[in-house]
C-alpha cells in the first residue's frame, strides 16, 4: 500500500509544480489555493509512504516521478522543448524510478 502512497504523492507534486506556474508568484488567489492544497496532500502521502520504504529510495522516487511528470506536461500546456536529448534524460529518469522500485528491499518491521 505505501507504494500506491508514493505513486500518489508524486502525482500530487506533479499538480503543485504545475501548480506553481499558475499562481503568478502567488499572486492568484485560486491556483496559489490548489497548489498548497497539492503540496501538502503530496507530503502527507510521502510522510506516509516512508514508514515502511527507505527514505532515500521514497524520496528519489517521489521527485523522479514529480520531474518526470512536471516535464511531460511542460512539452504539453507550455510548449517546452521535445528535444531528442531532453526526452532522453527524461527517460532516464524513468529508468531510475523503475530500477529503485525493483531492487529496494523494505526493512522487516
Amino acid at each position: 500500500m505505501n507504494w500506491i502512497y508514493l505513486f500518489i504523492a508524486g502525482l500530487f507534486e506533479i499538480g503543485w509544480a504545475v501548480g506553481l506556474k499558475y499562481t503568478d508568484g502567488f499572486t492568484k488567489l485560486w491556483p496559489s489555493i490548489i497548489t498548497i492544497v497539492t503540496m501538502v496532500l503530496s507530503f502527507y502521502f510521502l510522510s506516509s509512504a516512508v514508514k515502511t520504504i527507505p527514505i532515500g529510495t521514497g524520496y528519489a522516487i517521489w521527485t523522479g516521478i514529480g520531474a518526470v511528470g512536471t516535464a511531460i506536461l511542460g512539452i504539453f500546456l507550455f510548449g517546452e522543448s521535445k528535444e531528442f536529448i531532453r526526452l532522453f534524460f527524461i527517460l532516464l529518469i524513468i529508468i531510475g524510478i523503475i530500477g529503485l522500485k525493483v531492487f529496494s528491499k523494505i526493512p522487516a518491521q
